[in-house]
């Protein structure tokens, strides 16, 4: 992403699930009450992923909560969203997700330009060993910088 786009959600399981190999750019189709409830950050990617069907990519289980002054124009919160992508993109997914073990996966939601841009992430999914492998590097990193921190008061 770049300074100018100002993040909205970002998925905190996207990393920790998945070892994500590449990232795509798309576009999403909204409403107008989707969108106000978004400026308000009432958005949540947690258990949310991509699928393709029909030849379209579609984000499922993105929660963006009902606008409060929405009444009759609210849609529902969980519903199927279509992604913008081009075609060639969409091929390359295709192929991609064809293969064993991949998935699309939401990583976060941002403006960019004042237009809705979400960043999927194409990757594998973690086995158990692979998190703790994580967990204890992050440890170790951590302990490294503490211990260097000490050794500089003293």
């Amino acid at each position: 992403m770049e300074k100018e786009n100002k993040l909205i959600a970002k998925n905190p399981n996207a990393y920790h699930n998945y070892n994500i190999t590449d990232k795509i750019e798309a576009g999403i189709v909204l409403f107008g009450t989707e969108i106000k409830s978004i400026r308000q950050g009432k958005v949540n990617l947690k258990d949310s992923y991509a699928i393709i069907k029909h030849g379209e990519v579609y984000v499922v289980g993105m929660n963006i909560s009902p606008y409060e002054n929405g009444n009759i124009f609210n849609k529902d919160p969980l519903r199927d969203r279509k992604l913008l992508l081009n075609r060639s993109e969409i091929n390359k997914l295709i192929g991609l997700t064809k293969q064993k073990g991949v998935s699309l996966v939401p990583i976060s939601l941002y403006f960019k330009k004042n237009i809705v841009k979400l960043e999927l992430g194409i990757g594998k999914g973690k086995k158990l060993y692979d998190k703790r492998q994580d967990i204890a590097k992050k440890d170790a990193q951590r302990q490294i910088a503490i211990n260097l921190k000490n050794s500089f008061r003293t």
